[in-house]
């Protein structure tokens, strides 16, 4: 009977040894096999081969090609008001009127003196024809000839002197009548209705700022300059205008003059566009971002912006290899657009570059993808 209990505990006590010895192996075992680091989760983007728009940025200020201050050309009282302020007015619309009457009366002066003149003339020429009659049948002298001719033409220079005379005094009178001189948008009215109108008045009737077409003037650095001086032989430079925040674009339009001297305390060159502002998006004196597009680069390689890294010698990537490791790449980084960045060389179309999580990375450490970048254009 203590025979057959002994079996029976005999497995049990080997199974127990058993366990506890393999429990105290399993520890070193593990710690003694290697580890393979875990994959770095990064958000990856590709390179891509485009047709890529190379744009200048620079602050720009709105001014109107033409701001006219309407002022009274003669001197009068003002008797009405032909406009509202902030309205848009052609070129010969009638803005104010000037008391005619003094004119008026001027100019009835001056046709009363015309026709004295005339008369005076007409008389002269009859006498002259007289005269020369009677000297042809020797009825008379020749000296008298001479003399009549004389007035005649005296009289005929008077006659022209008078009639210049009403010719100033309709002009005169046609200045009370005071026009819109250039097409725009009449400002505040400086001169109220009743008042008293100067030639020498410093601030006139009132100004018209002409609004279409319409000029932006910016400032690139003088290291551009030949470059902008080349691209616009063969063409017109485009020049887009946009809201101050570059939230909105505002304008189209064309690059129309370069200054022809550098300032020199910034270095920069002073450039004007003129813009069709017919929507009257762009105001005079406002604030704009201006782009001007120097150049179009044909099939440049560009990459997510974020994908670009700043190193102490140049800028790299991290370039994920065909095995999943992220390995640096030193790149020649061009101009930024529209949140892609030209890499100019140091890669090709769709090598894979990390575009967020480099931070995390170094030479050789495995990467997997946390999201696709949706390519260069995000």
């Amino acid at each position: 009977m203590r025979r057959r209990r002994l079996w029976l505990v005999l497995p049990v006590v080997a199974l127990a040894v058993l366990g506890f010895q393999l429990h105290g192996l399993t520890p070193a075992a593990s710690a003694s096999l290697p580890v393979a680091p875990a994959a770095v989760p990064v958000q990856i983007g590709h390179a891509q081969r485009r047709t890529l728009p190379l744009w200048v940025d620079a602050i720009g200020t709105v001014t109107s090609l033409n701001t006219v201050s309407v002022r009274a050309r003669v001197d009068g009282q003002l008797l009405g008001i032909h406009f509202k302020e902030g309205q848009t007015v052609k070129a010969g619309d009638l803005l104010a009127t000037i008391d005619p009457r003094p004119l008026q009366v001027q100019l009835a002066q001056a046709q009363a003196v015309q026709a004295q003149e005339e008369a005076k003339l007409a008389s002269n020429k009859v006498d002259l024809d007289r005269a020369d009659s009677l000297a042809r049948a020797g009825a008379g002298p020749v000296q008298t000839v001479d003399t009549l001719r004389a007035q005649v033409a005296t009289q005929a220079a008077t006659v022209q002197a008078a009639r210049a005379a009403v010719e100033s005094a309709r002009l005169q009178l046609s200045f009370t009548q005071v026009t819109a001189p250039a097409a725009g948008r009449v400002g505040q009215q400086l001169a109220p209705s009743g008042s008293m109108v100067h030639t020498a008045d410093a601030t006139g009737i009132v100004a018209i700022t002409q609004m279409n077409p319409i000029w932006v003037s910016f400032s690139v650095p003088q290291d551009l300059l030949p470059q902008v001086l080349q691209e616009s032989r063969s063409h017109p430079l485009q020049v887009v205008a946009l809201s101050r925040d570059r939230s909105r674009r505002l304008a189209s339009g064309e690059l129309v003059f370069v200054d022809s001297q550098v300032a020199t305390t910034s270095g920069q060159v002073q450039l004007k566009a003129r813009f069709d502002n017919a929507p009257g998006s762009l105001w005079p004196g406002e604030l704009v971002a201006a782009q001007l597009l120097v150049r179009t680069q044909a099939d440049a390689t560009v990459v997510p912006k974020d994908a670009v890294q700043q190193g102490p010698d140049s800028a790299y990537v991290y370039l994920v290899d065909a095995q999943g490791a992220a390995q640096p790449r030193k790149v020649v980084a061009g101009a930024v657009v529209d949140g892609v960045q030209w890499i100019q060389s140091g890669l090709q179309a769709g090598d894979a570059v990390v575009t967020q999580g480099q931070y995390r990375l170094a030479p050789g450490v495995k990467v997997v993808a946390r999201a696709e970048a949706g390519g260069a254009a995000r």
